[in-house]
Formats: structure tokens, C-alpha cells, sequence
């Protein structure tokens, strides 16, 4: 459990200076595992927990251990996201620890991965980072464990309640912090016999949202990247010489779009064993809006979403609606899109998307340049509640 330097996650300035989980500590946290009422009652149940309940491992620590644990899958996304713009992997790279469910044992392996100034790197999806962790001890002692034990100490009228000239009786949390000081093995025993309270403490928890473009990028303009990527898309003539052109480009376009609703995009996603192929695949991680109801609808289960690129100067027909049709299933989702240049009778290529969202066969919703341009507008201006809409109209254009 060393701390993983390929990701480049963490506050140190120049050469990393983290220790990770190792040595003492490594033995002090298994100890502290197999001894723990918390952990064999079932209360410590996930990796977060570690950070409410154990000395000296915080979010930093956390961090480690879960890259470590997670290195194949980040690994295999490094990969994914190199192929993806075309830039060259070097060979035969040691792994480093990887963790194997199956055989409940770390391996090694030699893989692709990028190396630079002689450094391997490791890729992590923006989406799955935070600056901190969304639980907090000091959080869930203050505003849960002592409110309920104010209130606990009011009902029984110990000694710790104190009446006002009013005549009011109340319990300072003061007094309660000074009967009860902090401490991670306070907050486990009291947890223990109280799990109603962290279950009410998770549940209300607000998780930190997803890194922005802002975030990593100091100065980043994002109506002047808006701009960028509309102007990009009108410069592309329409015409199969151009069709690599107008294809990476709504991948980024979207991507910027539908972030952090839409992540992780792969280009040319085989599926059937590799005998069918997917112009573009998103993995949908909507915790709202319209691509968090299209997941949760059994009828679109929209667990990914797809996307066909059509770099058309003819019109859109009944072939190409079959062609993505012809990728949904109950498995990958069943919600799509086709983007094309432009139509001149879209009514009627909406109605054959009806036909075909009737039949269930899945919902294919068609973007032409002018509804692009809208969205990059959309999220110009911050009016991210106007993609919702966007959407949802032409979804019930589909059902009506």
C-alpha cells in the first residue's frame, strides 16, 4: 500500500514525498481491522468508513489504498484514453501491485501504459476525483453525534441540563464536548450503539461535486472553448473525406457538453465480439436530470449511451436508424443519438425514430448542427437546466 506516485494526486511540490500505507502503519490498520466491533458488526462497511472510525488514516491515506486496489481498471482507462487520441503507448511497462478478486492475491504484469522522463503515468477519470472526502469525523461528531446526545441528556434531565431565567431547560453542546471529547474510538463505540445515527449522517451527506474544467485549468473560459468548438464545427464540409474530421469533433463536443453526466468516451467500441462497432460509447454517471431518468426507465435503461456520426450531404433514412438500433440492448442501454449535418424533412425522420422507440428497438434521438450549436450555447451561458429541457422534449417526441 505504498503511496501510488503514476497518478501525480496528492500536495507535495516537486518529487513526491507521500509514504502511503506501509510498515507500521500497514500492521497497526490490519490490527485495528480484525479487532474492530465496528468492523465485524458490519458498521465499517466501505473504505470511507476507515477515515470516521481509524487513527491516523485520513483522506491522503484513503487515496492510496483505493488507487492501489483499483490500479488494473485505472490502468486499462489509461490505455483507452491514449488509443483514443491517437498518441503511442510505450511497451512492456512493470505494473506495479495488482489486485486479483478471483485469486485474493496481488500480481504483476507487464502492460502499456505512457512513460515520461522515464516516470510511468497513470490516468484518473476527473469524474471519480475530489479535493476532499465527503465524509468528515469532526462533521459527523459536531452536527450528528453531539445533537443526539443534547437531546439524549435533555429527555432524561442528567446533570448536564441547565435551566435559563425563562425557565427553559437546554444542554449546551459545550457541556456534552466536555463529558464526550473527540476521538475516532469514541465515534466507533458510539456508532456501535447508535448506528441509526451514521446511517442518518450518510444519508443526508452532500457529496463533493464533480472536478470542473475550471478546476484543473487556471483560467479556463469556458464560453471562449464554446466558441472554439463552434466555429470548428461549421469549418468541416460534410462529405465522407471529412467524416474522421466531423466524428472526433462531436466526441469532444460532447463530451464538454453532457459532462459529468456523460463520461468516459470510447471511440469504435466493438461489441458482438468485435463484429459490430459503435461509432462513439459514453458511460452514463448521471446522479440527475435526464440521463439519471433515462437509466432508471426499464424501457431505456440507458446504462451507456451511444452515438453515430453521420457526416451526411444527403438525408438521413431508415437505414441508419436500424444501423444503431441494431447496437442497443438490455445489457449496454437502449438510448442513443445520431448527429448529423442538417434535414430537410425532419418531421418525418422523427416519426420513423417513433416507429422504431414503438417497436422497441430503443429511443434514437437525431442532432443536426443547428441543435449542437444550441447546446454549446447552453453551456456558454451556464444554463446547464436548458440541456435538461433540451432533451426531454425531444425524448417526449419519441413517446407522445
Amino acid at each position: 500500500m505504498s503511496e501510488p506516485n503514476e497518478t501525480h494526486l496528492g500536495l507535495s511540490s516537486g518529487r513526491p514525498q507521500g509514504r502511503g500505507v506501509s510498515g507500521k502503519q500497514a500492521f497497526d490498520l490490519y490490527r485495528h481491522l480484525t479487532r474492530s466491533r465496528a468492523a465485524a458488526s458490519g458498521l465499517l462497511s466501505e473504505l470511507a468508513d476507515c477515515d470516521l472510525f481509524i487513527e491516523g488514516i485520513g483522506p491522503d491515506k484513503i487515496s492510496d489504498i483505493s488507487t492501489n486496489i483499483i490500479r488494473r481498471e485505472l490502468i486499462v482507462y489509461t490505455q483507452e484514453q491514449f488509443r483514443l487520441h491517437s498518441i503511442a503507448l510505450r511497451k512492456d511497462v512493470a505494473s506495479g501491485r495488482l489486485w486479483s478478486p478471483a485469486r485474493r492475491s496481488w500480481e504483476y504484469e507487464y502492460v502499456e501504459l505512457p512513460v515520461v522522463h522515464g516516470e510511468k503515468l497513470l490516468l484518473v477519470p476527473k469524474a471519480s476525483v475530489r479535493w476532499n472526502l465527503a465524509f468528515s469525523p469532526q462533521r459527523y461528531y459536531r452536527s450528528f453525534v453531539l445533537n443526539y446526545l443534547q437531546a439524549e441528556h435533555l429527555q432524561q434531565g442528567t446533570s448536564l441540563v441547565e435551566t435559563l431565567r425563562s425557565g427553559r431547560r437546554i444542554v449546551t453542546k459545550k457541556s456534552v464536548e466536555a463529558e464526550y471529547p473527540f476521538s475516532r474510538g469514541f465515534l466507533e463505540e458510539f456508532s456501535e450503539q447508535h448506528p441509526e445515527v451514521l446511517e442518518e449522517y450518510k444519508r443526508r451527506l452532500k457529496l463533493p461535486p464533480e472536478l470542473s474544467n475550471e478546476d484543473l485549468v487556471e483560467g479556463f473560459n469556458r464560453e471562449e472553448f464554446a466558441s472554439v468548438l463552434s466555429d470548428r464545427l461549421r469549418e468541416i464540409p460534410g462529405g465522407h473525406e471529412h467524416a474522421n474530421a466531423f466524428h472526433t469533433l462531436i466526441l469532444g463536443i460532447l463530451e464538454f457538453v453532457f459532462y459529468p453526466y456523460l463520461i468516459y468516451p470510447q471511440l469504435e467500441y466493438p461489441i458482438n465480439v468485435g463484429r459490430k462497432r459503435i461509432d462513439i460509447k459514453f458511460t452514463n454517471n448521471a446522479k440527475s436530470d435526464f440521463f439519471f431518468r433515462r437509466r432508471l426507465e426499464q424501457n431505456s435503461r440507458a446504462i451507456n449511451v451511444f452515438v453515430e456520426c453521420k457526416n451526411y450531404t444527403h438525408e438521413l433514412a431508415n437505414p441508419e436508424l436500424d444501423q444503431i438500433a441494431g447496437r442497443f440492448s438490455p445489457n449496454r442501454g437502449r438510448l442513443g443519438f445520431i448527429v448529423a449535418r442538417q434535414f430537410e424533412a425532419r418531421d418525418k425522420f422523427v416519426l420513423s425514430c417513433r416507429d422504431t422507440a414503438q417497436d422497441d428497438r430503443g429511443f434514437i434521438i437525431a442532432l443536426v448542427d443547428q441543435d449542437i450549436l444550441e447546446l454549446l450555447a447552453m453551456v456558454a451561458e451556464n444554463e446547464i437546466d436548458q440541456i435538461d429541457r433540451f432533451l426531454e422534449v425531444r425524448f417526449n417526441e419519441l413517446i407522445a
